[in-house]
């Protein structure tokens, strides 16, 4: 039987790693996120966007426009999180006819998790830049960071849909896997969708970790 996949709470990037690598065939290895990130930055980071991190931490502590603080960000995320959690589920909720969602093949699956994928960036992409004005409402300090973000986002977030892009293709060789072993078995379809659901929100996870960090330095100060 395939082994049924938990989400634990404290899921990070290196966790969606091994958690693929555990859907994968045992001969194939998925770089651990821990030890090949820093590698990975000095090759995507090229010499304008290295001027452009630099100008933004060298960015003066002018003090910020004075605004109203909001108080809604961290319960913002929570509500853009609990939405694309509920989204996550009702797109890999098994329809109870597994002969004839395998008779339809993985594309219906792929655009299902792909359509996610859009999803999340869109909505995260909007409440991070929101979070990035408050920040840069608050103080100096975290205006500079706020400033920081914005660069770090642009140099990287290129290559972040470009890896998260072959994803699905990871699942698709996890379902040809799942179909060539338990077709007999008639449920195969159902625990190919729950370790598909598992690896959306682990994604989910990862995909908010800026914007956790930036929600961290707004409670900090």
């Amino acid at each position: 039987m395939a082994q049924q996949k938990t989400v634990q709470t404290s899921l990070t990037g290196a966790a969606l790693v091994r958690l693929l690598e555990a859907l994968s065939d045992s001969r194939v290895r998925v770089r651990d996120a821990r030890t090949g990130f820093t590698d990975g930055l000095v090759q995507w980071v090229g010499w304008a966007d290295a001027i452009a991190l630099s100008a933004a931490l060298e960015r003066p502590l002018n003090a910020p426009d004075a605004s109203e603080a909001s108080l809604g960000e961290r319960a913002e995320c929570n509500r853009i999180r609990a939405s694309l959690t509920q989204g996550a589920a009702r797109a890999m909720a098994p329809t109870g006819h597994s002969a004839m969602e395998a008779s339809v093949g993985f594309g219906s699956l792929r655009k299902r998790y792909v359509t996610q994928q859009q999803a999340m960036e869109v909505a995260i992409g909007t409440l991070r830049e929101r979070v990035r004005a408050e920040l840069g409402a608050r103080s100096p300090e975290l205006a500079r960071l706020a400033a920081l973000d914005a660069v770090m986002a642009q140099v990287l977030n290129v290559q972040e849909r470009r890896l998260l892009a072959t994803v699905p293709g990871l699942l698709e060789k996890h379902y040809r896997r799942l179909r060539d072993e338990y077709e007999e078995s008639g449920n195969w379809v159902t625990l190919l969708m729950q370790d598909m659901h598992t690896v959306l929100l682990a994604e989910l996870d990862l995909r908010l970790q800026p914007v956790e960090g930036l929600l961290d330095a707004l409670d900090e100060d």
